[in-house]
């Protein structure tokens, strides 16, 4: 048994490596203004049939956005969710020193709003394509509504700067009667390849009065813990010049009604259509191959080949795992996508483990065959690489933050923080048969105070050169606040090179890490636009190292749980990388026509404007 026991122990970093890793990073916290005159809360009304549960339900909805908003050339806006006053509220970032703009809160008046609607995430996006950056904000209690920046340039953002618009027309009046959607997740990507970005919501609860505290009933919980299907499912919105149009159909109908919490999405095989991952609460999470034509937007789920040797539940495809998160990212740095998903570890509570699903595939070509079989050729390498276990998990970000050419992963973690353990009933829960648990009577008591993995810290996971894998390093770089974390938002900020993180904290002051490390390799900073100005989402880059590796990446139209990155494309290019490199681009243009081209950039910033070729501005 000792023998056993040291055979499959798996590797620890000692504390002086960690020490050593930690040294090419550098964080400083800094405060994120926020409006005032609000009313604060520590936890939401809900309906009484919840009110048990309360806690529980005011777990989610802390959200963080970065992009360039006011069009200065920088992603130093952010758009944050606050649970604490039920607001979607833009803010500059805290690194800008030219006083920007006064935070405001973006009022969906006066369109048709209730006391029952709470934001859950902000997505901006060139929604009309006129080349200003619009705000997306999904809800739970009503549909999303685009607010349509009609701001100048060059004068200070404010809530007159945009005019909220409906995404789903219908609703009229002050008082909003329309669908009760409860949005978790958006995507934004061109789904359909007719050259114009399409709309993705994941909803987690059926269309329900979940924050109605007047209403007792006619609300439900998930029908299983680890194969639920009564959930709110996802909408597809198709651009047209008239606006966006709801899609049906688009998913398989037994992935339909999932309880979504993330969503990402990306090409994958080269086919120039991006394939979206659906991270779905208490399983059904699965990868959709994109089998779409301009007009029609069509997936076929695809699954990895069965093992005797591999548990279904760590399987794309077959996973029963909690999917709390996703992100795409090439990990191994072999020029193809994989994904990182989060999942519920927690040893001695519920120990999942969290997914890091590497591409088997030799080339995006052999991967497209695959996906025309059916077959997703990922293996779950997260327990050799450190990364399987860390704590409550939500929101996952891969970004290159000390430009050396590698991935790190930044998750963040935590539930519910409270004074009273409330594990050895969610315990008790998740042993129960499952035709008890979609009943919210049967659900132990989750109020507000009890904790529920409380005290975890957000991860911040770097890769050890010598032995390949991941260490957390967030204690030694004094981010590892014990407070619950939801969304992740990276993008360089301030223009120095160096990717900043965002982070929104539930129930808590938001945060935002400048990245100050000293230690780092040389970069590639992209902006991918058309030529009307707006983002050329879904555009691939992928860089030759004098080495001979490949470095790909994309401009990512976001995605994830609550947090989004800007639509930047930073790739980290080590130490000493210093002429111009090959940089292939690919993109499509308005018409929907696919154009690639190879361009020389040096090391730094570029901007190259994408129509029928590419010209650096």
């Amino acid at each position: 048994m000792v023998g056993t026991f040291f055979g499959v122990q798996l590797p620890e970093t000692s504390a002086a490596e960690t020490e050593k890793l930690a040294k090419n990073f550098g964080f400083e916290s800094l405060s994120i203004a926020m409006p005032s005159g609000f009313p604060k809360q520590e936890y939401r009304k809900v309906n009484k049939a919840y009110r048990h549960i309360e806690g529980w339900i005011s777990s989610v909805g802390a959200g963080i956005a970065v992009n360039d908003i006011d069009g200065d050339g920088l992603p130093n806006d952010l758009c944050v969710n606050d649970p604490r006053i039920d607001q979607a509220v833009l803010t500059p970032a805290p690194t800008r020193k030219d006083g920007a703009y006064a935070p405001f809160a973006l009022d969906a008046k006066p369109l048709p709003t209730s006391t029952t609607m709470a934001p859950m995430g902000c997505m901006p996006g060139d929604y009309n394509e006129d080349g200003a950056t619009d705000v997306l904000v999904y809800y739970w209690g009503r549909t999303p509504v685009i607010f349509m920046n009609k701001g100048v340039k060059g004068q200070p953002l404010s809530a007159a700067t945009f005019t909220p618009t409906e995404l789903i027309p219908g609703t009229t009046g002050t008082q909003y009667t329309g669908p009760l959607w409860n949005s978790n997740a958006a995507a934004v990507a061109d789904f359909d390849g007719d050259g114009h970005d399409d709309i993705f919501i994941g909803n987690y609860f059926p269309d329900s009065p979940v924050l109605d505290d007047t209403k007792d009933g006619g609300v439900v919980m998930n029908e299983s813990l680890s194969h639920a299907q009564n959930g709110g499912g996802g909408h597809f919105f198709r651009w047209t010049e008239k606006g966006y149009e709801k899609t049906d159909g688009a998913i398989p109908q037994n992935l339909s009604h999932g309880w979504t919490l993330g969503a990402s999405a990306a090409d994958l095989d080269g086919d120039h259509l991006p394939e979206i991952f659906l991270a779905h609460d208490f399983g059904t999470s699965a990868m959709l191959y994109n089998k779409s034509v301009p007009g029609t937007i069509e997936f076929a789920e695809v699954k990895a080949v069965h093992s005797g040797t591999v548990p279904k539940s760590k399987e794309v495809g077959r996973s029963s795992f909690k999917g709390m998160g996703v992100d795409f990212g090439d990990l191994d740095n072999d020029g193809l996508y994989d994904l990182f998903v989060s999942n519920i570890t927690t040893s001695f509570g519920i120990q999942e483990s969290n997914f890091a699903f590497i591409n088997e595939a030799k080339s995006q070509s052999e991967l497209q065959g695959k996906f025309k079989e059916g077959e997703a050729p990922y293996e779950d390498k997260s327990a050799d690489l450190g990364v399987a276990w860390s704590g409550w998990g939500w929101d996952p970000k891969m970004g290159d933050f000390d430009n050396d050419g590698n991935l790190e992963i930044a998750q963040s973690l935590g539930f519910v923080k409270g004074k009273t353990n409330r594990w050895p009933q969610l315990q008790e829960l998740a042993t129960a048969n499952d035709a008890l648990t979609s009943n919210p009577f049967w659900w132990p008591n989750v109020r507000h105070g009890d904790d529920l993995a409380g005290s975890q810290h957000m991860r911040f996971f770097a890769k050890d050169q010598e032995s390949g894998r991941y260490v957390d390093l967030s204690k030694a770089l004094g981010i590892a606040e014990p407070i619950p974390t939801r969304g992740m938002a990276p993008a360089d900020v301030d223009g120095d090179g160096l990717l900043d993180l965002a982070v929104a904290r539930q129930w808590g002051e938001p945060v935002f890490l400048h990245n100050v490390s000293k230690s780092t390799g040389s970069f590639l900073d992209l902006k991918l636009n058309r030529e009307s100005g707006s983002p050329a989402i879904g555009a691939e880059v992928c860089v030759e190292l004098p080495d001979g590796s490949m470095r790909v990446s994309r401009v990512d139209g976001g995605g994830g749980h609550s947090g989004k990155r800007s639509n930047d494309v930073h790739i980290g290019l080590g130490q000493g990388v210093k002429g111009p490199l090959p940089v292939k681009l690919t993109w499509r243009d308005r018409t929907g026509a696919v154009h690639e081209q190879q361009l020389k950039l040096t090391p730094g910033q570029h901007t190259v404007e994408l129509g029928t070729q590419a010209k650096e501005k």
